[in-house]
């Protein structure tokens, strides 16, 4: 028997979800932890007290609904994904895979479906990192990368620590994270990046995700008059800076599916008239193939000391590594087996962003499902995805979770 999702529910709700959360200017501003993202939980909570679901909240924050259909036993399979945002978000990022989830359950329940395995839908804190760091947070800290005592302590942009913010809006529960060991944990997402759309495919089976290498390097030169100091005698931290850019990104084109960013920069003084005495940059390097990106390392590490062989001060701080993940084949097949079924081009893929399903594919077996993004934009209120994309992947993941729960 096909079923699907009740396509105009989770449609709306992704809309007042959207709706929630927005600052004066109208942004959607929903970062972990703070009033706006009360709103969002508080909502969310709702809709799932309203299917009947069991709410559980751990000590970090995740929200997780149950269900428990009558005579089901053994671990649950879980769905889910986050619900905070960066600063000016679009609606879709987390939030899709979140509602979807519980779009699926309810639509088990309503055909009179009693799956072996009890059904569940998450909810992880802070995924997105923006006012707290690490992000993906919440996973992490279920799965055992981070305590939750670490995690609470953590302090933000603002200088407010996240476990005292949790505690003020009402999200920190009493159980443990980790309490709900998934028998299988899928998670529904747009892409964020431009593929499916591009090819004209509906749906991604992702087979694996990148790996992510984080660090924050400074380089020491001297200050000088930008007019009186001849090029052949200055040490101008902001050209080795520069220099350091532009080997990355060719590093990265002459290495297979190796992509490279330096997202920020500053100099001191930050002066137009002075060189700079210092540089400090972020380099985000990604793939994935773990020993390819360990290549990436050790190249950005060779140039560095050939800087420092120039007499550069060079400083590397790393502020975050993560291997590449292969997510459960088995997984990934029924996702492809289901979009065949409902007539869905289906192209297996790479994620290029970090999602939560890395973190959970550490104890359980794992997997996600893609639906195209307009324009691969993310991260932007112009983020987009058609709502017939939206409906078909969720009757995907209604597909997998029946499948899963049997």
């Amino acid at each position: 028997m096909t079923i699907g999702v009740d396509a105009a529910r989770l449609i709306g709700r992704l809309k007042e979800l959207g709706a929630t959360g927005r600052d004066e200017a109208g942004r959607l501003c929903r970062l972990a932890a703070t009033d706006a993202d009360r709103e969002g939980r508080d909502l969310l909570c709702n809709w799932l007290r309203k299917a009947g679901l069991r709410i559980e909240i751990d000590r970090i924050g995740n929200i997780h609904g149950i269900w428990e259909p009558e005579g089901a036993a053994g671990d649950p399979v879980i769905m889910g994904s986050h619900i905070d945002t960066v600063i000016d978000a679009g609606i879709y990022d987390g939030c899709y895979g979140v509602l979807s989830g519980l779009a699926v359950i309810e639509a088990m329940q309503q055909a009179g479906l009693r799956p072996s395995r009890p059904l569940a839908v998450v909810a992880y804190t802070n995924e997105e990192g923006v006012r707290y760091a690490p992000d993906m947070m919440g996973s992490l800290v279920a799965v055992g990368g981070l305590s939750a005592d670490e995690a609470l302590a953590i302090v933000g942009t603002d200088g407010t620590t996240l476990g005292a913010e949790l505690g003020r809006i009402g999200y920190v529960g009493s159980r443990e994270p980790g309490f709900l060991k998934p028998h299988a944990y899928v998670e529904l997402h747009i892409e964020q990046g431009p593929i499916l759309e591009a090819e004209g495919r509906p749906i991604g089976a992702v087979e694996n995700l990148q790996g992510i290498s984080w660090q924050k390097i400074t380089i020491g030169g001297t200050a000088n008059h930008a007019g009186t100091t001849p090029m052949a005698m200055r040490r101008d931290a902001g050209v080795a800076a520069g220099r350091v850019l532009v080997f990355l990104d060719q590093l990265a084109r002459n290495t297979e599916g190796a992509v490279a960013t330096v997202g920020t920069i500053r100099f001191e003084p930050n002066a137009i008239n002075v060189i700079p005495s210092a540089a400090t940059f972020t380099v985000d390097l990604r793939n994935p193939d773990e020993v390819l990106l360990q290549g990436q390392e050790t190249a950005l590490d060779a140039f560095l000391d050939g800087l420092r062989n120039e007499g550069f001060e060079v400083k590397a701080e790393r502020l975050a590594r993560f291997q590449p993940v292969i997510f459960e084949p088995e997984i990934v097949a029924a996702i492809e087996a289901s979009a065949a079924e409902r007539q869905l081009v289906c192209r297996r893929m790479t994620s290029g962003a970090g999602h939560d399903a890395q973190m959970i594919a550490r104890i359980a077996p794992s997997a996600m499902i893609f639906v195209p993004s307009k324009g691969g934009i993310s991260h932007n209120p112009a983020e987009f995805t058609a709502d017939s994309d939206l409906v078909a992947g969720a009757n995907i993941l209604l597909d997998v979770a029946r499948k899963l729960s049997q």
